[in-house]
């Protein structure tokens, strides 16, 4: 008979953290650098989708002029996290949500450690459980010396012993500490929910497949060694708040909902592969998403003229979709087609809502493509106004300087080289660039003031 290995306690101490909601505090040379560290992926569709979300969401808890950014993170596991004035969502936890509720209660969770200061909070408590076992392993460490002076070994054991727990006694008031938050920002997740009309079934649901995934795994794991409630304590904390509420039973709209499929199905695409998206679209069969994903997959793993028909048909089911546009351009400019590419992307960028700063920038790279002079200007302009709703798009000043060169203008090349080095965390190469602009630019005009910022800056090392 076969049988698996038992998990061990660091295996299951994975578990827990792979299918957890929670707070990180973390600390980095800048919020870019810090991202270098986490698979950052972008795309204007799924993330105009997360902030029509959570913007009722950060009202209630009070975040709405907060200037807090959702980052989406190329993860299959069901994790969201928050760090500074970031919130950070794995795209696995919005392909296995099947409802847009269910991520609703996410960011809702995640709204309540930013709007209680948890961050901070748990900075103060490491310091002090750092005090607590410094404190116990001076304790320690003198025990241990009067035991040698005294020659006696029952002292000097007794001072290990000491010192031993205190770290012990330390990580468990941490640990402890976390929990509680965690509990707290449950609680404020659904007084959220409540506020804006919504159900905190989503909430129970996402529970519910930690629980399954932990009793799936065989872990065996020790409640007061973890940073989070187990997932039947936190359903069991939160089962008569959801259902005393008068939105328990509160649907997603149609037109949410199917959006929400959409962004689900062009995730299993392009991070799940073939398989992956085959399976979510014959849930779907039928379904405008499912068309969008069959759309997609064609494009990405079959031929150009069939995928164009396809999205023809999308355009045609929703003419006001910009994101069905911007699909046209990508396959356009698969096929070698920039100039009927950059009137896709055109429309695409006039129809988008969400006024995303990466369509304009596709939209400059598909008129870099056409070639000619005039294009490059037009290109130059439509980047910068990508840039300009999107300054951290590192990716688009690069194009940029490439456009800015073809064009003759070094300088400004070069500054958008500095530009994207510096939105890179790469501190040394850009104002190593932002100098060499600045000795083809005129003294104190704004280009040149913008590279002496780059070159002043200094990194604070914080988030």
């Amino acid at each position: 008979m076969l049988s698996r290995p038992r998990p061990t306690i660091a295996q299951a101490a994975r578990v827990v953290a792979t299918l957890s909601l929670g707070f990180a505090v973390a600390v980095a040379s800048s919020v870019t650098a810090f991202a270098q560290g986490v698979p950052v992926i972008r795309d204007a569709e799924i993330e105009a989708l997360v902030r029509d979300y959570a913007r009722p969401i950060f009202r209630a808890a009070g975040l709405a002029n907060d200037g807090i950014d959702i980052v989406l993170v190329n993860d299959s596991s069901f994790n969201a996290f928050v760090t500074g004035r970031r919130m950070f969502i794995n795209t696995g936890a919005l392909m296995m949500a099947e409802t847009p509720n269910e991520i609703i209660g996410v960011i809702a969770h995640e709204a309540g450690h930013l709007a209680g200061g948890h961050q901070q909070k748990l900075r103060d408590q490491l310091e002090r459980a750092k005090t607590m076992a410094v404190i116990a392993t001076l304790l320690g460490a003198g025990a241990i010396v009067a035991g040698a002076t005294t020659n006696s070994r029952g002292l000097a054991g007794a001072g290990m012993g000491v010192a031993a727990g205190g770290g012990e006694m330390a990580q468990r008031s941490i640990l402890a500490y976390q929990r509680t938050e965690e509990i707290t920002a449950d609680r404020s997740a659904i007084t959220y929910l409540n506020a804006t009309g919504q159900s905190g079934m989503g909430m129970l649901k996402t529970f519910a497949r930690f629980q399954t995934a932990l009793s799936l795994s065989g872990a065996q794991i020790d409640p007061y060694r973890i940073s989070h409630p187990m997932p039947q304590e936190r359903i069991a904390n939160l089962q008569v708040l959801v259902k005393q509420s008068p939105n328990v039973d509160k649907l997603d709209p149609p037109a949410l909902q199917q959006r929400h499929d959409m962004i689900r199905v062009k995730i299993a695409v392009y991070m799940g592969g073939q398989a992956a998206a085959a399976r979510l679209m014959q849930k779907m069969r039928g379904s405008l998403a499912a068309q969008y994903g069959d759309a997609q997959s064609t494009y990405l793993y079959g031929n150009l003229p069939a995928a164009l028909v396809k999205t023809n048909a999308l355009i045609k089911a929703q003419p006001k979709n910009a994101y069905f546009q911007e699909l046209r351009g990508d396959i356009l400019m698969k096929a070698n087609k920039p100039g009927e590419a950059a009137d896709a992307y055109a429309k695409a960028v006039s129809l988008d809502p969400a006024r995303s700063g990466l369509l304009p920038v596709s939209l400059g790279q598909a008129l870099m493509a056409v070639g000619t002079p005039d294009s490059l200007k037009k290109a130059v302009v439509q980047i910068n106004n990508g840039l300009g709703r999107d300054k951290e798009n590192s990716e688009g000043y690069r194009y940029l300087a490439q456009a800015y060169g073809e064009l003759g203008d070094i300088p400004g090349a070069e500054l958008a080289t500095a530009e994207g080095h510096f939105y890179s965390g790469n501190y040394k190469d850009a104002k190593i660039f932002a100098m060499r602009a600045q000795q083809r630019m005129k003294h104190g005009e704004p280009r040149w003031i913008r590279a002496q910022d780059i070159i002043n800056y200094k990194s604070s090392g914080k988030i």
